[in-house]
């Protein structure tokens, strides 16, 4: 057997891999015989009762491991490379591909076109099924493997193969049959170009995707993005007004329906459309649970869900009179910056807060997108240079609020490589992160993070 393993990070207290003195650097090799090609192979493999398990000591020594244990219990170990496998790269040559419109000389990881299902499974990833074997099929039918997300963004197999530059883009489009046949649940991606898939294109792919509910359990339709480096690429204009009007008449007709027939809206359009018609978010019920949240679907109207319910949870604390830390007669000023998109929203929000408590002050500013270009609104998309130099000489008060999408996760940096410390002193002020939760934004405006009380 040619033997591929998998180098062991780390080893958890209490675990089964500390009871047989497993240890880091040690290689698994096998379990029951059978190589283990990435995370989900070792998650199948180590479900069952009774198992072997060949471990590679760092002297080369080979430890063959008889193990019982509980159904589904889990090794303990951690693996070097998470996914225990190389990442699988996009072979599309997309005509909307955001990492094709940024500048050269940014950190190489940003560079780097996932369009891996593993991806999906383990970090919500969307993919195109396009770079997807029969055998990755069947795998992750037979493991169960739910849910996939998939970047559709067209049903005409001509127009996706056209859209993705990829010859066989249109054939890819029979892996959903299989899935859905196999009960593997999904969520769909729609990119929306002007004058390609909008319009009598994304009518069809609205129709011919309601066939796969309630295993397809949603679809969200999201406008393009358009930086400014875009030279040499496929020409595409931004939506105007009345596009999305169009593009919200259509969804919304669509969720009638099937509501009606389903019980489910199953279409959703990304908050920026109702930004860019004018219109007011949908409510709560509308969004089915939030299931596309990380496409910019409802993330504002949760938003503002959690900071209604944060202002009654402060009302209800006033009447208990535990307010200790909001009694205070010193002011409080703090500021936040954002993105152009959820600017007004985040506004309102302070302007409500500093209503209630009139100690406090919030300077709200949308930071506009130099780096990128004005057609970006969004606060993922903020550099830390941008938000240097249109806030420089502001008045920032004891301590400058961000939104958590403005990092890389797990990391205090931005897509610039400029650092949280570099940004807190170029400001000469206290950077702070507020998370997406509207109930964090009421509290840190609020200081009651840092005051350690409620």
């Amino acid at each position: 057997m040619k033997k591929k393993g998998h180098e062991i990070k780390t080893i958890l207290d209490g675990s089964i891999a500390q009871e047989m003195e497993l240890e880091p650097g040690d290689v698994l090799l096998a379990i029951n015989g059978q190589e283990i090609n990435d995370i989900f192979d070792y998650q199948y493999a180590v479900m069952d009762e009774q198992i072997e398990v060949l471990i590679q000591k760092p002297s080369g020594e080979e430890w063959l491991l008889e193990i019982d244990k509980e159904y589904e219990e889990d090794l303990g170990v951690e693996f070097a490379n998470g996914l225990m496998d190389e990442y699988r790269s996009c072979h599309n040559k997309c005509i909307f591909c955001f990492i094709d419109q940024m500048p050269k000389g940014m950190r190489e990881t940003l560079y780097f076109k996932d369009d891996d299902s593993r991806l999906s499974f383990l970090q919500g990833n969307y993919v195109t099924l396009t770079n997807m074997s029969e055998h990755d099929i069947d795998r992750i039918i037979r493991y169960r493997l739910s849910p996939i997300n998939i970047s559709f963004q067209t049903t005409n197999p001509k127009l996706r193969c056209k859209m993705l530059h990829n010859r066989f883009a249109g054939d890819a489009l029979a892996w959903v049959d299989r899935l859905y046949e196999g009960g593997i649940g999904m969520n769909g991606q729609i990119v929306l170009c002007r004058g390609i898939n909008d319009g009598a294109e994304l009518e069809r792919s609205i129709r011919d995707l309601t066939k796969y509910i309630p295993v397809l359990e949603s679809v969200s339709v999201v406008p393009v993005g358009l930086s400014r480096y875009r030279e040499g690429l496929y020409p595409l204009e931004p939506f105007d007004r009345e596009d999305a009007l169009a593009v919200l008449d259509m969804v919304h007709t669509w969720q009638e329906r099937l509501y009606a027939r389903h019980g489910l809206h199953f279409i959703h359009a990304s908050d920026e459309w109702y930004i860019l018609a004018g219109l007011s978010l949908p409510e709560e019920e509308r969004y089915d649970g939030y299931p596309q949240l990380e496409n910019g679907v409802g993330m504002l109207r949760l938003q503002e869900e959690e900071f209604r319910t944060a202002l009654e949870e402060l009302k209800e604390l006033e009447k208990q009179d535990r307010m200790g830390p909001l009694k205070t007669d010193r002011p409080r000023s703090v500021s936040v910056a954002t993105g152009l998109l959820a600017y007004a929203h985040v506004k309102d929000m302070a302007e409500r807060l500093m209503e209630r408590f009139p100690h406090l002050t919030i300077q709200v500013y949308a930071v506009r997108n130099d780096f990128f270009g004005e057609q970006i609104t969004v606060s993922g998309l903020l550099t830390g240079g941008d938000i240097i130099r249109q806030l420089t000489g502001r008045e920032l008060g004891e301590m400058l609020f961000l939104p958590q999408n403005v990092l890389r996760s797990k990391e205090s940096v931005f897509l610039d490589d400029v650092t949280l410390d570099q940004l807190g002193s170029a400001l000469q002020t206290r950077v702070n992160i507020v998370k997406s939760s509207g109930r964090d934004f009421a509290w840190k405006m609020l200081g009651l993070e840092e005051s350690g009380k409620l």
